[in-house]
């Protein structure tokens, strides 16, 4: 599943090629046939993100609310367009301010929908702090976090704590701060959570401005490759069986709430 950076750099992408200007919406698969007629010929003012969610407002009131899931992407293209191949749930075109015509198809996506204003309250409303956000407030997180009994390595993935953080990030920022994930929030301190959040803003900055995570720095980036073709090279992550980059412990693997988690037992002691 696509993590908080992408959302916001597909965001930062829609905003400048099609926001402030009127667009064409349509549903070449049929399945969002009725959202696509009250969008299209309407003026997306803006795009923006929050967490794992995507947000087109427009000019009419209504806001547009994508969430990827595990199979959701949008594919870019110049205009004209080539006739909609495969599954495509939404396709837009529009040349936002500058007037130059670009499209995008949405194929896949775990939710595509129409929200009004309150909607789209509620939904901010039940989402944590996003690290990529200049209105976060990351003392909404910790308030939660001090008095949980749950292991951090969940609380970072919990979208109603900390929005955006997957399982990518999860790893690699407890690994980079020596944090075990099977510790209770409750035995965090203060400056342990600031540590976190402020190296998460500073990595997914990173990931929206390249396009890839990058977690490893640069003194520790030699010896294994990348855990696949294309993929980031990471100090825990995908890694289980591996030597630690920094030890050469091996990185171990378990499951905690359905989702793999890797750490190395050296490096981020219990």
């Amino acid at each position: 599943m696509p993590e908080g950076h992408t959302l916001h750099r597909l965001a930062k992408l829609h905003d400048q090629r099609f926001a402030g200007g009127q667009v064409r919406v349509s549903s070449p698969q049929g399945r969002f046939a009725e959202g696509a007629a009250l969008l299209d010929g309407r003026v997306l003012t803006r795009a923006e993100a929050w967490g794992k969610h995507l947000l087109h407002h427009y000019d009419s009131g209504v806001t547009l609310h994508i969430h990827l899931g595990l199979y959701g992407k949008f594919t870019e293209s110049a205009v004209p367009m080539d006739d909609p191949v495969g599954e495509v749930r939404m396709r837009l075109i529009g040349g936002g301010r500058t007037g130059e015509l670009r499209g995008t198809d949405l194929r896949g996506p775990a939710a595509c929908e129409i929200l009004l204003e309150p909607e789209v309250t509620a939904l901010t409303a039940r989402l944590g702090p996003d690290p990529l956000r200049r209105d976060a407030d990351p003392d909404r997180a910790w308030d939660r976090i001090r008095r949980s009994q749950r292991p951090i390595g969940a609380l970072l993935m919990d979208q109603k704590i900390l929005a955006g953080v997957g399982n990518v990030y999860r790893a690699e920022v407890l690994f980079r701060h020596g944090i075990s994930p099977d510790r209770p929030g409750t035995q965090l301190s203060y400056e342990e959570w600031q540590g976190i959040w402020s190296d998460l803003v500073d990595l997914m900055k990173v990931g929206v401005r390249r396009g890839k995570i990058v977690v490893v720095r640069p003194e520790h980036d030699h010896g294994a490759p990348a855990y696949a073709k294309d993929k980031p090279r990471t100090y825990v992550y995908r890694r289980a069986g591996d030597p630690c980059r920094l030890c050469g412990t091996t990185v171990l693997h378990s499951v905690l709430d359905a989702r793999n988690l890797f750490w190395c037992p050296t490096c981020q002691p219990r």
